[in-house]
Parts: structure tokens; sequence; C-alpha cells
């Protein structure tokens, strides 16, 4: 089989796939106009988050056999129309979901104790040791939007530091450790509220102004999710006014944004989907990119 790499991809997955008798080309910086032009002489491709793969290009790929996203989510790809054209589509929902957990983990703590704009104050060479009294998470409620593998991993680091867990998931009925309660019910009860959920036409701004007014009066939100999930428009209102403490956003309704007043609130942490970007997560998603790709190749799925 034909391979082409479209992301970056870790070297030792390259050479897995070659060792397990695939022709790999890697062209991680290609443009979407190139990749017109090449991919039609390809088995499979390999993406990330970068390479988006929409109904065109599929049109002009009559070989093609398998698309591998490495990541978790298939938003970037047009994954329903891809299968109707006898197109395998496949992810690696579980190499990074450590990373993502880690970074929520991260987050909740740096909105409870203020880390960032304490920093940034210690950068401009003040002293504000009043400013900056916080809150500690353990005894806390933590509400989950979402608990599929990055879910559960974050519940389970949540419950080591004390917080008590209660999550919604329409497709989850029982997880261990965490009360499962309807979406109303989170909103009402959580101090700190996580999204881990594909976006969808369901899912799509389903966090917006009614929801956020049934939350509780200083509540912080993070989204390693998808962008999209949150309104961004009610978010920053709510934000403003202080119905909502802090948020901590690692994807956007756009990437990058082009109307960065949102990030540049005073209450707000930003980064730019780092989300999986450990070496850890990277490495464990090219091994599993490379071993679907190689079983592919050898038995069709």
């Amino acid at each position: 089989m034909k391979i082409l790499v479209c992301d970056k991809t870790e070297k030792e997955a390259i050479d897995q796939m070659r060792a397990g008798g695939l022709s790999v080309d890697v062209r991680d910086d290609i443009t979407p106009e190139d990749l017109m032009k090449v991919l039609p002489a390809y088995d499979g491709m390999v993406v990330r988050s970068r390479t988006k793969v929409r109904q065109p290009l599929i049109d002009v790929c009559p070989n093609l056999k398998v698309i591998v996203r490495g990541g978790v989510g298939l938003d970037t790809i047009d994954a329903d129309y891809a299968k109707s054209k006898g197109i395998t589509v496949m992810n690696t929902p579980m190499a990074s979901s450590a990373s993502v957990a880690e970074l929520t983990i991260g987050y909740m703590f740096a909105l409870a104790r203020s880390i960032y704009q304490a920093s940034a104050s210690m950068k401009s060479e003040k002293w504000e040791k009043k400013n900056f009294e916080g809150d500690e998470i353990g005894g806390k409620t933590l509400g989950l939007i979402g608990v599929g593998n990055i879910g559960r991993e974050v519940a389970k680091r949540a419950k080591a530091l004390g917080m008590t867990v209660v999550a919604y998931d329409p497709y989850v009925k029982v997880v261990d450790g965490v009360k499962m309660v309807t979406l109303d019910e989170l909103l009402s009860q959580a101090d700190y509220i996580s999204l881990h959920l594909p976006k969808t036409k369901e899912s799509a701004n389903m966090i917006g102004k009614d929801q956020i007014a049934k939350m509780k009066n200083g509540v912080r939100i993070v989204n390693c999710a998808r962008g999209g999930i949150i309104d961004e428009g009610a978010l920053h209102e709510a934000l403003v006014s202080g119905k909502v403490a802090g948020a901590a956003l690692d994807v956007y309704a756009e990437e990058p944004p082009t109307d960065w007043k949102l990030v540049k609130l005073p209450n707000v942490i930003g980064s730019p989907h780092i989300g999986a970007a450990t070496r850890e997560a990277q490495g464990r998603v090219g091994a599993e990119v490379a071993e679907k790709l190689i079983a592919f190749s050898k038995n069709g799925k």
C-alpha cells in the first residue's frame, strides 16, 4: 500500500510503517491545492488536525482506501461521506487521553489559584500578594460533560484530588465513582465544568446563554474538547458579568481565532489546541497510526 503522511508524525512511526511493508511518503507541509493533485496516486493517508479531508478531495481520489487521523475526533474529515465511498476511516482515541486529562486538571488548578495572573504580575515587577487569594479544588464538584476515554481519565484524577465528580453523557449509563446526572442537574451542581465530547450537530453550541444561566454563580469552565460546543458570545458575556468566574480554553470555534476578545479577558486562560501536544502522547499516537495501517494492509480492516 502507498501511504501519504500529510501532517507531522513521529519518525519512529514512519519507520514502523515502512518496516511493516508500507510505501510511505511524507509531505507534512502539503497545501490543500497540492494535496488535490497528488493524493489520487495513494491508497491511504495519515492526517492530524491541520489537514482537512472534505468531499471535494475525496471525490478526486478513487483509489483511496483508508484515512487514519492521529487524534481523537473526526471533525476534520467528512467521515460519513468517505465511508459511503468505501473508504475506511480510523482514529486513535486512546493515545492522547492522559495528556488531555492532565491539561484539564492543570487548567483547574490555574483557575483556582490565578496562577497565570499572578505570574504575569510578577513579570511586571509587582508584588500583589493580597490580590491572589484562591480556592482549593478539593471538596469541590466537577461536572463532566462527556465521559468517554478522556472524561474518565479526568474523573480518576479529580477524585484522587478529593473532588466530587458528576457527569452527563447521553450515551453512557454507568461510570465507576461518578454520579451520572441530567445536564440541568450538572449545570446547577458543579463548581467546575469540563467538556469532553465531540463536536456534532447535536453538541454545537449546546452550552449557551440558557445553560449558563442555570450554572452556579462563580462557576469555572474548562474546554479541552472542541471549539463551537460553547457559544463563545454567551461565554464572553458571562465572564464579563462575573456569572462565570473564569474559563480555560484550549479550543475555539475558529482556529486560529479571528476575534481575540474572548481570550483577552483577564479571567480567561488560553492555549492553541495543545491538549495532545506532549512527547508521550505523540509517540503513542504515531505508534497506533502505524499499527492500524499495517493491520489494514494485511486484512483490510
